[in-house]
Parts: structure tokens; C-alpha cells; sequence
């Protein structure tokens, strides 16, 4: 099975591939995250997975676009009432997954790939029903399967193993808006 296996950051992979290799699968990481900022912790993001892929033996896609006014202006409307009865954090979060699920589902497709999947799946702060409700809508638009699993159980061996191997850890969910409620709280 050939695997695109969208990665958030290579903590969250670190789990998630416990999960695929049970399964007999070795994916290729995708890179492609607007939604994380600033610049620095792109940045980190980014060469952290870089490092984690390349001493796994890995393959990793990049799109290496930093995004802020890309995702601003997105989730700008979502917030807006782009998402029809949703609470603004909602619009921003689904607006988020959209944007990267859709991405990789596109160079699913592109790359010929049996499937996508998320590393988002992995974790319990996120909306877990609705990234895999917008992988699914996804799929069928792209013609490349979802591949959904409940990587959660997985979390916290993940967490322990990333800190075990040094990766960096971060501490809010990429974008501007949760390093507020992180930092401001």
C-alpha cells in the first residue's frame, strides 16, 4: 500500500508510525503545515521531521511554504461565518484541517498513491471526528482513499518516545491563535 502520510511534526509521527508499521506499512511523510507560526517554530517543526524522517529512513514530500497570510485570511473567513453554525474557533480549526487535508490529497492523487492519511489522528486536543470527516469529503473529491485510523492509544508512547530521541517538543498547536490561549492562560 502506498501511503501519504500528512505530518503535523514529527512528535505526532513518532506514534503513528508504531501504529502503521503493526500494520505492515511504511508511508511517505508529507510536509505541509501554513498553519504553524511564527517563523521560528515553522521552522523548528520543519527540521525537526527533516531530521526524524532522514535517522527513520524515511521518505518526506515537502511543500516548504510558510503561511501566514495564506491561513489568516482563511480562517478570517471561517470565522466570519464561513462555516455555518460554528463557533469561531470551530471554523478556524475545520478551516485548518481543510487546508492541509486537501493539500495532501491533491499530491495524493498527483503522485499516484493508493491513500492519505494525518497525523492529526494521533491527537486527543484535536477535533478527531472532524478531520475525518473532512478526509472522507476529501477522498471523494480527490479519487485517493482516506486512510482513517484512531491513532490516539498511540499518543502517549508517541509523546514518551519523541522525548526519549530529543525531538522538539512543542508547546500549542501551530497556529498564532492557540500560541495566544497557550500563553495567555
Amino acid at each position: 500500500m502506498k501511503l501519504l502520510l500528512h505530518s503535523c511534526c514529527a512528535p505526532c509521527s513518532t506514534g503513528c508510525l508504531a501504529g502503521l508499521e503493526e500494520e505492515g506499512i511504511k508511508p511517505v511523510l508529507f510536509w505541509y503545515n501554513p498553519n504553524i507560526h511564527p517563523w521560528t517554530e515553522y521552522r523548528s517543526r520543519r527540521d525537526c521531521l527533516e531530521n526524524f524522517a532522514q535517522g527513520k529512513n524515511l521518505d518526506l514530500v515537502k511543500i516548504d511554504e510558510y503561511g501566514l497570510r495564506l491561513f489568516l485570511r482563511e480562517t478570517n473567513t471561517a470565522e466570519a461565518g464561513g462555516m455555518a453554525g460554528e463557533d469561531p474557533k470551530t471554523g478556524r480549526c475545520n478551516c485548518c484541517y481543510r487546508l492541509r487535508l486537501e493539500k495532501t490529497a491533491e499530491c495524493a492523487r498527483q503522485g499516484a498513491y493508493d491513500c492519505f492519511s494525518t497525523t492529526l489522528l494521533i491527537s486527543p486536543y484535536q477535533r478527531h471526528e472532524d478531520i475525518k470527516k473532512t478526509g472522507e469529503e476529501l477522498a471523494v473529491r480527490y479519487g485517493v482513499a482516506f486512510f482513517y485510523r484512531d491513532f490516539r492509544p498511540f499518543f502517549r508512547a508517541g509523546q514518551t518516545d519523541a522525548r526519549k530521541r530529543g525531538l522538539y517538543m512543542q508547546k500549542y498547536c501551530g497556529c498564532i491563535f492557540s500560541e495566544e490561549e497557550r500563553y495567555r492562560s
